[in-house]
């Protein structure tokens, strides 16, 4: 696997839509959130363990104050605090029984809800209660059961408070799932004060916080399954559209298919959908131009052959040796054609696949083109067709580019306007920059370019004979493959009226420089 696909690559979370990806991130974070029910879980622990202390200290207060009051006035304190801290308050012997009840006196501040009488919302309330304990592992308190009066040593909280001579307090559970704190303190030989109290206020408090907690997350689950079924609409669905659209250009579809180019969207979906918009056109007008080349190609191939198999049909019955060399001539002429036209196909069809991969190196125009020149002009132009470069006054920079190919489009040109040229005519070669781009120019002194055929020259098998030049000297395909070399570099090619208002054509190669 490529570097860059291995950094963009999934490993399980690759094989999930995105709809369910975003909303499994932004849900994970509501679940964090969520946690905090089970940190009320932790909370109400500290809550019961700080009132269970608290009723510790009660119970040791209450029985120092009952130890310092005159017995004709202990009832009334006992009532007086019974009914200020809501105790029930009880004194038993050390033989476990009761000498003294707040509610025997008439004070019912102590009464345990039924819970098959309260109505459904605290029947849900504890359920939702048992519930979360249950997820959370919170440790369950013991029932809470109602001792006999002479059975006070039943109660863990009297035995230790007799064993230790110290406060002691219990925890509780009541039916309706509150807690209920249990105290003793010793009372010197009269025996220890037992205080109860049901703790209804710190469940309610957790209820409350906690249903707080709920519609909070509740809110923000709503709104965020809402704010993530936009988002994965707003990319899953176009991404959607364009993949189907790629499969239809995948399967051949491409004349038919219209990739949507999404102009309102300014971010990377938007530019996806015009790139691939863009690349479906280009695919479009590669295959229309292959079928055109195809068709075209057909058509010159089917002039040259159909001469060939004439002539060759023809040999058979002709025995005069004269018209025999005739047809003989007439074989080897197509058959170099054929030879020059496939051999100038082939050169067309990899050109461009080439360049792709061609290494551009700096190239200097002004020595190329006086090489060539030289060169041309060491085989010979015949018809007294002169061949001159006129070098700059100066050097030039460089351009990037693939020597041999940009050599293949200076031959071409050159020899196009040599052909065209009259007997005795000038062909002129020149460099200059223009607007930041090297300006190579061809000039000769031929028929020129009509302004309507100016762009047609350069398609392929689109071929204009010199006068006096027989047929099948030229394929059509020289000014094609310099258009698409010179493209491949990044450039320009056309042609022109001369400046100097002479009869004759200019052609204009402009190719970027080298960037410093």
């Amino acid at each position: 696997m490529p570097p860059e696909d291995r950094d963009l690559s999934l490993r399980w979370s690759g094989r999930v839509s995105l709809t369910p990806r975003i909303l499994a991130v932004n849900i994970f974070a509501l679940a964090m959130l969520a946690g905090g029910f089970f940190y009320l879980d932790s909370y109400r622990a500290r809550i019961v363990d700080n009132r269970t202390m608290q009723a510790a200290r009660e119970a040791g207060l209450i029985a120092q104050a009952a130890a310092m009051t005159p017995p004709r006035d202990r009832t009334a304190l006992m009532l007086r605090m019974a009914e200020a801290a809501n105790l029930r308050i009880r004194i038993y012997d050390h033989a476990g029984r009761v000498t003294f009840d707040t509610r025997a006196l008439g004070l019912r501040n102590f009464v345990l809800r039924d819970p098959d009488k309260d109505p459904w919302n605290q029947s849900a309330a504890r359920f939702l209660d048992a519930i979360i304990d249950t997820v959370a592992g919170a440790d369950r308190a013991p029932q809470f059961r109602e001792r006999a009066p002479d059975k006070g040593l039943d109660w863990p909280d009297l035995q230790a408070a007799f064993q230790k001579g110290t406060p002691v307090a219990s925890v509780w559970r009541a039916p309706d799932r509150t807690p209920v704190i249990t105290a003793a303190a010793p009372f010197g030989p009269e025996g220890a004060v037992f205080t109860t109290v049901n703790a209804r206020t710190i469940t309610q408090f957790v209820r409350v916080e906690r249903f707080r907690l709920g519609v909070v997350l509740a809110v923000t689950l709503g709104l965020s399954i809402f704010l993530s079924l936009f988002l994965a609409r707003t990319i899953v669905r176009p991404l959607r559209r364009l993949a189907r659209a790629a499969v239809r250009v995948r399967l051949g579809r491409a004349r038919e298919v219209v990739v949507p180019r999404l102009p309102e969207r300014r971010d990377e979906i938007g530019h996806l959908a015009r790139s691939l918009s863009d690349m479906s056109q280009a695919l479009r007008a590669r295959i229309d131009a292959t079928e055109a080349f195809a068709a075209d190609l057909a058509h010159e191939l089917k002039n040259p052959l159909a001469s060939l198999r004439s002539a060759v049909d023809s040999l058979t019955s002709v025995r005069d040796p004269n018209l025999q060399a005739q047809l003989l001539a007439v074989v080897r002429e197509d058959v170099h054609r054929l030879d020059r036209l496939i051999s100038d196909i082939s050169e067309a069809s990899r050109v461009e696949a080439q360049l792709s991969r061609a290494k551009f190196e700096p190239i200097d125009l002004t020595a190329m083109l006086d090489g060539l020149v030289a060169q041309r002009a060491q085989r010979g132009l015949g018809r007294d067709v002169r061949l001159r470069f006129d070098p700059p006054p100066g050097p030039l920079p460089h351009v990037m580019g693939e020597g041999m190919r940009l050599e293949r489009v200076f031959e071409n040109l050159i020899d196009n306007a040599i052909s065209f040229s009259p007997d005795g005519g000038l062909v002129a070669l020149s460099l200059g920059i223009d607007d930041g781009m090297i300006e190579a120019r061809v000039e000769d002194e031929g028929p020129g370019v009509p302004e309507d055929a100016r762009e047609a020259i350069f398609r392929r098998f689109h071929s204009v004979r010199p006068d006096g030049e027989a047929f099948g000297q030229h394929s059509g395909l020289g000014l094609a493959i310099a258009r698409t070399i010179v493209e491949g570099h990044q450039g320009s090619i056309g042609v022109e009226s001369r400046e100097d208002r002479m009869r004759g054509a200019r052609f204009v190669v402009r190719l970027p420089l080298v960037q410093r």
